[in-house]
């Protein structure tokens, strides 16, 4: 497809008028050339029409969306660790636990980390309580450890059986095939999944993941931790770069394991 900005050239010998948004070039011993501007209003209107895809949802955010308090500051500490704090997700948090389209969660975070806000399109608030694509629910960060978030998946998305578990869905390697995308922040390559294992909590199971990913948008190294309840399948991730991984691979770890819903 030509560029948005590519030139069109074509001949012509005729006067243009002062306002018309074309410009005339003479050359010696051949025919007058008249190069044809793009409107702008055709530029952003091409730019307007280029689809949403997995990457929107790890778009790192600005400064002015992100919180600046410490989750030390507001959140309880953790009972099984001193050293961390305990986030647990309810209504007042998102749209889709206040829609009743996801059971709440939680997991355990350094209380140093800071929340991120969740951009209005990216959080489902749009498409509620029947989105057709997985949404972020929340999303915490520490520049030095790395980041977390929770995404969620329409079940319908993955299966026509209603209420079904993890189980009916498929095997482990089934599922991240589909949700990849929603956990790199672009593609997925089997090759990239390290190991899988699966965690029986009561009558919960989870399937949990270590994938290294030099491509990815959301970083070099991802733990993921993936559980279906109700009419949605919730994927928790835990990214960092290879800086952030080496100094933080346990914190990240305990984050991981601690996540249930």
């Amino acid at each position: 497809m030509a560029s948005l900005f590519s030139p069109i050239f074509s001949a012509s010998n005729s006067p243009k008028p002062s306002h018309s948004p074309e410009r005339t070039f003479h050359q010696s011993n051949r025919k007058d050339f008249t190069l044809t501007l793009t409107p702008r209003r055709e530029i952003l209107k091409g730019l307007a029409i280029f689809p949403l895809t997995a990457s929107i949802l790890f778009k790192q955010p600005s400064s002015a969306e992100a919180k600046e308090v410490e989750v030390g500051s507001y959140l309880p500490p953790s009972s099984s660790d001193s050293s961390f704090v305990l986030f647990k997700a309810s209504p007042k948090d998102t749209p889709a636990l206040r829609a009743g389209n996801v059971q709440p969660y939680e997991f355990i975070l350094p209380p140093t980390w800071k929340q991120s806000r969740v951009a209005n399109i990216l959080s489902g608030n749009y498409c509620q309580p029947k989105c057709a694509e997985p949404w972020v629910e929340v999303k915490f960060e520490d520049e030095k450890q790395g980041k977390v978030q929770v995404v969620a998946s329409p079940l319908i998305r993955l299966t026509n059986k209603p209420n079904a578990t993890i189980e009916e869905i498929g095997s482990p390697e089934k599922l991240i095939a589909s949700l990849g995308p929603f956990v790199t922040g672009n593609s997925y390559d089997p090759d990239e999944l390290l190991e899988t294992s699966v965690e029986k909590v009561g009558d919960q199971t989870y399937y949990k993941y270590v994938l290294e990913t030099p491509f990815a948008l959301t970083g070099s190294h991802n733990l993921a931790k993936a559980t279906a309840k109700g009419n949605t399948v919730v994927l928790f991730v835990a990214s960092a770069n290879d800086k952030q991984w080496q100094a933080s691979q346990k914190v990240l770890k305990a984050m991981l394991d601690s996540f249930q819903v």
